[in-house]
């Protein structure tokens, strides 16, 4: 750790701040310290299409690693962030020294694969109500006793990640409310009523 943060240089962004663009060389990697980060993507039409969101510790930029490429998603800071950055060489020196780190990035990097072959299944087999409720269940994560979730962004940005609209979304979650599955609450809470049903979907 002393040694990376020797080459590690940390800079700040603020909420709605472009961290880097689609086009952009890519010659570093950057870490999450601070804040949140969505990675998307703009169709031809300029329609954006969520890919992920990054929090504390999580890493993008990564294909920086292994040659000269160019960036093919817009970074943006969803709120006051603070990355780390380190160049392609200097990480390349620490995953030559360090192969526990080289193999930590690998897993990461199946979890996104296996996490983006299910996600494109999804958009392209699934009805959107169905696509919804998968969601509000991988969000419990291991809280599924209490029942209560948080959505980890706003209504748009759950739109554009599961391929439909602002408008449908906040359609479809009345309706599961309406069906006794779950209650919305303020401030983007939710409460699981009943998680059988909301599998049936």
């Amino acid at each position: 750790m002393a040694e990376i943060m020797e080459v590690t240089r940390t800079v700040s962004f603020k909420k709605g701040e472009i961290i880097y663009k689609a086009g952009d060389f890519s010659e570093s990697l950057y870490i999450v310290s601070e804040g949140k980060i969505k990675i998307y993507r703009l169709s031809e039409s300029g329609k954006e299409q969520l890919v992920r969101i990054l929090r504390i510790g999580d890493f993008t930029g990564e294909l920086a690693l292994f040659n000269e490429s160019i960036h093919e998603s817009y970074a943006e800071a969803m709120e006051a962030t603070q990355v780390c950055t380190i160049k392609r060489t200097d990480l390349q020196e620490f995953l030559m020294k360090y192969p526990s780190i080289s193999l930590k990035i690998l897993a990461e990097f199946s979890n996104r694969l296996e996490h983006s072959e299910k996600q494109t299944s999804r958009l392209a087999t699934l009805k959107v109500e169905t696509r919804i409720a998968l969601f509000l269940v991988e969000c419990m994560g291991d809280e599924k006793q209490s029942g209560k979730i948080v959505l980890p962004m706003s209504k748009k940005d759950l739109a554009s990640y599961l391929g439909t609209t602002p408008e449908t979304i906040s359609r479809k979650l009345s309706e599961l409310e309406d069906a006794g599955l779950i209650k919305q609450k303020i401030h983007k809470k939710i409460e699981i009523l009943d998680l059988d049903g909301l599998l049936l979907v």
